[in-house]
């Protein structure tokens, strides 16, 4: 079945093992923040920095297992047609970031996404965990610093990821417009998810 998602909003799916989802930029250069929660009780989430861990890498390759915060593998992505650039460091984006940029007034984020799309599934949302950021650049420089680069992603360009247990995924469409993640233009887009019907 194949969903849009709108740039700015999310959409929660309910994955048994094995299943597969395909999210894919249909402009390129759009960030898309993701989450896996094992089910039944959302108690077990992907985690970055048991992922970092494990894999002694900054960003996953097509062929790599994603760990959960008790240590166990959640989610693989089996297949990614992108540069392979995706940011395991940076939080979801939330109001407060956007405040802190020096935008007035509410503002489309990441985290409210989450909740917001758990909730239309009938859960009720735990902390927001560190998000995969899929198609996000932000390299490490040799002093260490941090910057935000637009996504290499190409128009087209895509991951599948693959449910090793049964969980749910989040997937946000980020609504980032104050830095340059979602390309040079600061334009969020929206993008494409194949999920099995």
């Amino acid at each position: 079945m194949h969903t849009t998602i709108p740039a700015g909003h999310g959409r929660a799916f309910r994955l048994a093992a094995g299943q597969r989802l395909r999210v894919a930029t249909a402009e390129g250069g759009q960030v898309v923040d993701t989450w896996a929660l094992a089910l039944p009780d959302l108690d077990e989430s992907m985690s970055m920095e048991h992922t970092r861990a494990r894999l002694l890498t900054l960003s996953p390759r097509a062929g790599d297992d994603l760990f959960s915060d008790r240590r166990r593998p959640i989610l693989r992505l089996v297949d990614d047609t992108s540069p392979g650039i995706h940011d395991t460091l940076i939080a979801a984006c939330d109001q407060e970031r956007y405040t802190q940029l020096g935008h007035a007034g509410p503002h489309r984020n990441c985290a409210d996404n989450f909740r917001a799309a758990l909730a239309e599934l009938g859960y009720a949302a735990p902390p927001v965990p560190a998000p995969l950021n899929v198609f996000m650049s932000v390299p490490v420089d040799g002093d260490g610093t941090l910057s935000f680069q637009p996504s290499p992603a190409r128009p087209g360009d895509a991951v599948t990821l693959e449910a090793v247990r049964d969980v749910v995924v989040v997937l946000s469409a980020c609504p980032q417009d104050l830095v340059p993640i979602n390309g040079a233009a600061m334009r969020p887009t929206s993008v494409g998810v194949d999920t099995p019907d």
